[in-house]
C-alpha cells in the first residue's frame, strides 16, 4: 500500500470536488484521485448556470474547482489517475488504479460520474463543445434562433427537444426507428409546435462543420439514400452510463448501473462507501445538484469516521 487515509474521493468534477472542499474544511486526512477536474463540462465553451457565474468555460470551471481544492491543507490531488477497482482490505478498502498506484482507505466517497454514449460518427469528437452538446438542461440558451438537432426518440430526446423550444429557430428529431419510444405526455408538448420536424429511419454518419457545426449526414435506413441537414448545433440525446464498474463488487446498482443511495446522507449499500453525482441513482444530472449531493456525502463520511473512531487527525 503507498499511504492510508481516512477518506478517498474518487471523481473530479463539480461533485468530487465539493466533496473535496468539505472534507478539507473537516481536516480529514484526504486523497481525490480524478482522471480529469471538471467532468463533462470540461469541454464546454459555455456553462450558463453554475451558481455565481453568469457564464464560464468548462475548461475554466475546471481550473477553479482543482484551486479550491488545492487550497485545502488536509487534501492531497492525484490527478490522471483512473481507478481500476476497489476492493475491501482488513476492514478498509484498497483502491487500485489503472497505473499500478494502491492507495488504502477507511472510507470512500464515488463521484466517478458517467459518460454519455456516443454516435462515435466522424466530427463528432471535433465538434463536441462547438456544436455538439450532450445536456439540453445546459446549453439549450446558447442555440438562441439557431439550427438545431436532437438525436434519439427516447425520453432524454423529447425532453432535449422540449428545453430548445423557448430558444432555438428550429429543431429536427431523427429517430433511428421507425418509432418514439419516450413517454406520451413529453410527445404531447412538443407535436403542436412548428419548429419541430420529426425524421424517422435515420442513422447518423457524419457530423461537420469548420470551426463549429455546420451540418450533419444522414442515411435514410429505408430509401438507402444519403441525405445532408444545414444547422447549427448537434444534441447528442442517445443515454449515458455510469462509471460505477469499479465498485460494483461492493455496493448495491439497480438495473441502470446507478449505485443505489439513500438521498439524505449518500450513503450506499456499502458501510463506509458513500456517493453523489452523476453515478448514482439521483433523478437529475445537474452540476449544481451533483455538488450539493456530494457536500452530504462528505458530512456523513465524517460522521461516520467519528461514529468509528476512526479519524485520526
Amino acid at each position: 500500500m503507498d499511504k492510508m487515509y481516512d477518506l478517498i474521493i474518487i471523481g473530479g468534477g463539480p461533485a468530487g470536488a465539493a466533496a473535496a472542499v468539505y472534507a478539507g474544511r473537516k481536516k480529514i486526512k484526504t486523497l481525490l484521485l480524478a482522471d480529469i477536474f471538471g467532468g463533462q463540462s470540461a469541454v464546454s465553451d459555455e456553462i450558463q448556470n453554475w451558481l455565481g457565474e453568469k457564464n464560464i468555460t468548462g475548461a475554466v470551471l475546471a481550473k477553479k474547482l482543482k484551486d479550491h481544492v488545492a487550497a485545502q491543507e488536509t487534501v492531497e490531488i492525484k490527478s490522471g489517475r483512473r481507478v481500476k477497482q476497489i476492493k475491501k482490505n482488513n476492514g478498509n478498502f484498497a483502491i487500485e488504479t489503472e497505473e499500478g498506484d494502491i492507495y488504502e482507505t477507511r472510507a470512500i466517497i464515488l463521484a466517478s460520474g458517467s459518460h454519455r454514449r456516443k454516435l462515435c460518427v466522424p466530427g463528432e469528437e471535433k465538434f463536441s463543445g462547438k456544436g455538439v452538446a450532450y445536456c439540453s438542461t445546459c446549453d439549450a440558451p446558447l442555440f438562441k434562433n439557431k439550427i438545431t438537432a436532437v438525436i434519439g426518440g427516447g425520453n432524454a430526446g423529447l425532453e432535449a427537444a422540449v428545453d430548445l423550444l423557448p430558444y432555438a429557430e428550429k429543431i429536427y428529431l431523427l429517430i433511428r426507428s421507425e418509432k418514439i419510444k419516450g413517454d406520451p405526455i413529453t410527445l404531447e408538448q412538443i407535436k403542436p409546435s412548428l419548429k419541430i420536424e420529426i425524421i424517422f429511419n435515420a442513422e447518423i454518419k457524419e457530423i461537420f462543420g469548420d470551426k463549429f457545426v455546420n451540418g450533419l449526414k444522414y442515411v435514410d435506413l429505408k430509401s438507402g439514400r444519403e441525405k445532408e441537414l444545414k444547422l447549427n448545433g448537434v444534441f447528442v440525446e442517445i443515454g449515458a452510463d455510469p462509471n460505477s464498474k469499479i465498485a460494483e463488487s461492493l455496493v448495491k446498482i439497480n438495473e441502470w448501473g446507478e449505485v443505489a443511495v439513500d438521498h439524505r446522507t449518500g450513503a450506499t449499500s456499502q458501510p463506509g462507501i458513500f456517493a453523489a453525482g452523476d453515478v448514482t441513482d439521483a433523478k437529475y444530472r445537474q452540476n449544481n445538484i451533483s455538488a450539493g449531493d456530494a457536500i452530504k456525502a462528505a458530512l456523513s463520511a465524517y460522521e461516520y469516521l467519528m461514529a468509528a473512531g476512526q479519524n485520526r487527525l
